[in-house]
Order: C-alpha cells, then structure tokens, then sequence
C-alpha cells in the first residue's frame, strides 16, 4: 500500500498500457503521425484519451465540446464512445492543424459527428450561449489557450447540464505550477484556475497527475 501516488518510471508506464491501453488503430495511426509534428507535445497520452472515452459512456453523453482540436485526436476519441447520434462541437483557431483533423476523422468515420467551428473558441462559446444553448451539453475538454482558462471554464460551467463534466488539461504545466520561481502568462493563469477551481462550490473536483495533470470538474 502507498499513502500517494507512484512515480511512473518508463518501464511502469510501459506495463500500464501493456495491460490497459485498447486504442482504436486508426487513433494509434494518427498518434504515430503526430508525433512527428513540431508540436507533438502538444498531443494527449492515449491512456488519457482512452479515460476521457471511459467518462463519455460511463456518464451517457450525447453532446461534447472541445476546446483546442490540434490534430484531432481527442475530438475523435470522443466522437468513437458517443452513440451514433452523438455530436462534438470542436473549437480550433489554426486552419492547418484543422486541416489535419478532418483528414483523420474522415479516415476515422467520425467526420459526421464532428462540428467543427474555426476561429476564437470564446466565440464559439458566447455564439452558443446566445444561441439558448445553456445546459445543452454533457462534456467538454478543454486544451487551448491557457491564458483564457479561466473565461473557457465560465462559459464551458453555463454550457454543460448539471451533472456533465468539464475537464482541463495541462493543470500542472510541467511541474511549473508548484515551483515558485516560475512565471508567464501560462503558468499563473493555471495556478489561478486551480484556486478558483479548489473554492468553487458550484461543482465536485478531482485533479488528477495524468499526463500533464488532468482537471475534472462535475457541475452541481
């Protein structure tokens, strides 16, 4: 038994997926190809994705946002464990990485269940709620901006229905946010979000260390 969680060397993280991962291969081949981008670390790990599925059926959910497409390979594992009626509506402002993640949701057959909206995702979602859209959802992502954290988390809170989750990713930026020599825009957004996240009684919390610290919250 252990009182905190076990530092993951590389061959325990090997055997975590070793006996855990079940990867769609078309998700497999698109990790493969992604990591060959400039901005592979930019991708989430496949245990996160496969949890992040694991959340989207355990809770039923039928309509997903995403914050921060990249090359697509979260939206499509959310799309993969919605029913086939499910929707995604995915938020990217570069036109290439968009560009990449319709080519592989097509070759994926999730293209159909992925509305993706190109520009600000803050856009999108001041669109939405504009739109009666408030409580509509069952799960959103979010992994753009960091700087916007905390104005995703307000408007993402309005979207989701209570009960439905809203997870941020990259929550401990590297190990930054615990160090206090560093700084940025990025680092101190993510501090502040987890304050606000830690005090906020309008949802249940659970902060994760997977990949780069993953945040859940359900709202109330």
């Amino acid at each position: 038994m252990t009182r905190r969680t076990i530092q993951l060397t590389d061959e325990l993280y090997g055997y975590l997926l070793s006996v855990s991962l079940r990867e769609p291969e078309v998700l497999a081949r698109l990790r493969a190809e992604t990591a060959s981008h400039p901005k592979a670390e930019m991708q989430i790990s496949p245990e996160q994705g496969q949890f992040m599925r694991f959340l989207i059926r355990l809770i039923g959910a039928r309509r997903t946002l995403e914050l921060g497409v990249f090359t697509g390979y979260s939206a499509m594992s959310a799309a993969l464990a919605l029913p086939s009626d499910g929707r995604v509506v995915a938020c990217e402002i570069d036109a290439g990485f968009a560009e990449v993640a319709r080519r592989w949701w097509k070759e994926g057959g999730v293209d159909e269940k992925i509305d993706l909206r190109l520009g600000p995702a803050l856009d999108t979602l001041d669109g939405l709620l504009a739109d009666g859209q408030a409580g509509a959802f069952d799960f959103a992502f979010v992994d753009a901006d960091k700087e916007s954290y905390r104005l995703y988390y307000e408007r993402c809170l309005a979207l989701v229905r209570p009960g439905g989750l809203v997870l941020f990713d990259n929550t401990l930026w590297g190990g930054e946010v615990a160090d206090p020599e560093a700084s940025g825009a990025g680092v101190e957004e993510i501090r502040a979000l987890n304050r606000l996240l830690h005090e906020d009684d309008r949802i249940d919390l659970s902060f994760l260390p997977v990949s780069d610290g993953l945040t859940l919250t359900r709202k109330r």
